[in-house]
């Protein structure tokens, strides 16, 4: 399927031609008004629980927002994603993944980049509403569990189409890639957040797991090895890497899925290999800007970011 060639993201302003500005920016500094949604709950089979913002508008058309890593429904990326698709119409809706909504899940286990049940279950939640299309778009860990759920479940029959913002294709050099140089700032970051919930879940479960492993973690290889891997159901932070990265199920896309991948992006790996598989394959498109940052694409003058105003566009164009 094609390969956008000459992305329109092309002119960002001379701050945003560095990626990390782009994402620090983006994601601390950039203030956003917070939806006034609803909120549902959904209870699920194994006894958790999610919760979903929600405020709906247009009667058939719902697109699904999904958050990155220790994220939640109102970071920045989702604030200006839902306002804009508001804005052209559609209902919307901001889950959140387990232990994300501001309080702590009740199970052992969280989420992670394959948590694709809990996705379908929200997917099923907007169906169920009556709405004839349904439309996703992720960031990062968010846009993994978009294309793993494209290609690892037979989709839901009203969701037309994703968009994958910032996904990390292959999981593990993403993890290698946070360790190295100025990266390490933004793992830190994830690991002050991770470690409070894993505090939480000792105190919770204490005969679960080797806790003690877990004390101090200076990167995310002891976090997978002794939290991710054991409380999910895989064999080690290996096993983990290899089942949750979109890269391993790519050929077996069910539904079109836009890829927006910044080169510039300071959490990713090298990505050029996607441009051989985009040619081979029907549902994939792929767009990689110079610019752009980690979930950002910050744009001239206005609020919106290019992603959203991308995604707006990629949705409407398969329907015209």
């Amino acid at each position: 399927m094609p390969i956008i060639r000459e992305s329109k993201y092309t002119k960002p302003t001379f701050y945003f031609k560095n990626g990390h500005f782009s994402t620090i920016y983006w994601g601390k500094f950039l203030k956003t008004q917070i939806p006034l949604y609803q909120r549902d709950r959904i209870e699920l089979e194994d006894g958790d629980f999610l919760d979903i913002d929600f405020i709906e508008k247009d009667s058939q058309k719902a697109v699904i927002l999904c958050h990155g890593l220790e994220g939640a429904s109102n970071r920045t990326y989702n604030n200006t994603s839902a306002a804009y698709f508001l804005e052209n119409e559609y209902s919307v809706f901001a889950w959140n993944n387990r232990s994300c909504s501001g309080e702590m899940n009740r199970l052992l286990r969280m989420y992670h980049h394959a948590s694709i049940e809990d996705l379908h279950r929200v997917v099923e939640y907007v169906g169920d509403k009556g709405y004839a299309e349904i439309y996703l778009v992720g960031f990062s860990m968010g846009a993994a569990q978009i294309m793993n759920y494209f290609s690892r479940m037979e989709t839901h029959s009203k969701v037309k189409a994703g968009v994958a913002v910032s996904v990390p294709i292959h999981v593990g050099d993403s993890a290698e890639k946070l360790k190295k140089g100025f990266n390490r700032v933004y793992l830190k970051n994830f690991l002050l957040k991770i470690e409070k919930k894993i505090s939480e879940k000792e105190r919770l479960f204490p005969e679960a797991l080797d806790w003690a492993r877990l004390k101090n973690a200076k990167n995310f290889d002891v976090i997978d090895d002794y939290f991710t891997a054991p409380a999910h159901g895989f064999k080690d932070r290996n096993d983990y890497y290899t089942k949750a990265s979109p890269f391993y199920s790519l050929d077996s896309l069910k539904k079109p899925v836009l890829i927006l991948n910044a080169l510039d992006d300071p959490f990713l790996g090298d990505t050029e290999f996607l441009k051989e598989i985009a040619k081979k394959d029907a549902n994939l498109f792929l767009e990689m800007t110079e610019y752009g940052g980690h979930c950002a694409f910050p744009m001239r003058n206005v609020v919106q970011s290019y992603s959203e105003i991308r995604a707006l566009e990629f949705f409407e164009e398969l329907n015209s």
